[in-house]
């Protein structure tokens, strides 16, 4: 099934190379003010202006079809479409049957027995991470005045990320990175014990993102490496602030009013322009061979966006379950009107 969050839940849906994509918002407070504007600057965070880009870009224009009436939501399900513009399917044609290493053709093509639409990826392209940006645009209202930020670590392994970007280009190769992300201020306690805790929340989304490999939060697999005594974040206000913060802001699966920290790991771009062996699901022998089409260098200089609409959905999604949200909108109506 294709769905995530309790009270707070979304489904994405389309291909790659589809006529569209989209998603489908449920438990979205009614009232919310929302216009097609407000996804303009997020959206064009997924296409920084940057060498390494793919060079297909698409408008990424929301088409809100239902949940949004007179400029608010409804309470009713919010669905937002993303028409495919500008895709080229011909590089695709000579590889139905060659699964491109790196990519999820070949499990795709022995889960759904070869009916998996295999043109860029199908449903499983980084070209999805649209919807979650989508989401995450309305997720950031509902959890205001908390704040998620996300940046890059480094590309490659390096911090100059333009010089290893253009060695990778030149070279006809890819480039895997690290994101770093933090929420703040979050108020203690949100979470679910057992399964539905902080952590495990935010590592079924993040992981769902394609070409996540690694996720850590606080100072993550350092602290099996120090002591007790040093890896305790000691508290040292009634508020829950603690002296560190090697946890991340999480304990026990719950937030402790501190920032939430993590850190997380891109895999380099499966598809490069320099030869690569395939074997041909027809006849089981190996060819070797360039893939064509427009590809990133590095698909994690457009991830931070994307990771900051996922730290805001799963913030999201708790703060409605616990009644937690200070719907900030509709305090500033109240006190317009009282005024």
């Amino acid at each position: 099934m294709n769905y995530f969050g309790h009270s707070f839940r979304l489904s994405i849906f389309g291909e790659s190379h589809g006529p569209s994509v989209g998603i489908i918002l449920d438990g979205i407070p009614a009232g919310l003010p929302l216009d097609p504007l407000d996804f303009k600057k997020e959206l064009e965070r997924r296409w920084p202006k940057i060498k390494g880009i793919s060079k297909r870009r698409e408008p990424d224009l929301p088409e809100i079809q239902s949940g949004l009436f007179e400029g608010k939501t409804t309470g009713s399900p919010l669905t937002i479409l993303f028409f495919n513009k500008k895709t080229d399917s011909s590089a695709y044609e000579d590889l139905r049957y060659l699964p491109r290493p790196g990519h999820a053709d070949f499990g795709a093509w022995v889960k759904f027995g070869g009916y998996n639409d295999w043109r860029g990826g199908g449903h499983f392209s980084g070209r999805l991470t649209v919807c979650l940006v989508a989401a995450g645009v309305i997720a950031k209202k509902i959890i205001a005045p908390t704040k998620v930020e996300a940046w890059i670590e480094e590309i490659g392994g390096s911090k100059q990320i333009e010089s290893v970007v253009n060695k990778a280009i030149n070279s006809q190769d890819s480039l895997g990175g690290i994101i770093a992300c933090r929420a703040f201020p979050l108020s203690p306690g949100l979470g679910e014990p057992f399964f539905d805790s902080l952590e495990s929340l935010l590592a079924h989304l993040i992981f769902s993102i394609p070409g996540i490999k690694g996720l850590e939060f606080g100072s993550g697999f350092k602290l099996s490496r120090m002591l007790g005594s040093e890896a305790n974040d000691l508290i040292i206000n009634k508020q829950g602030k603690t002296l560190t913060n090697h946890n991340g802001g999480i304990i026990g699966g719950l937030s402790n009013g501190n920032e939430l920290f993590l850190r997380l790991a891109v895999k380099p771009t499966p598809s490069i322009r320099r030869p690569q062996k395939f074997i041909d699901l027809r006849t089981g022998k190996t060819k070797s061979i360039r893939i064509k089409g427009k590809h990133d260098i590095s698909f994690a200089l457009r991830l931070p966006v994307v990771i900051e609409a996922a730290v805001a959905i799963v913030l999201a999604d708790l703060m409605l379950r616990s009644q937690r949200i200070s719907l900030i909108w509709k305090k500033q109506k109240q006190s317009a009107s009282e005024g």
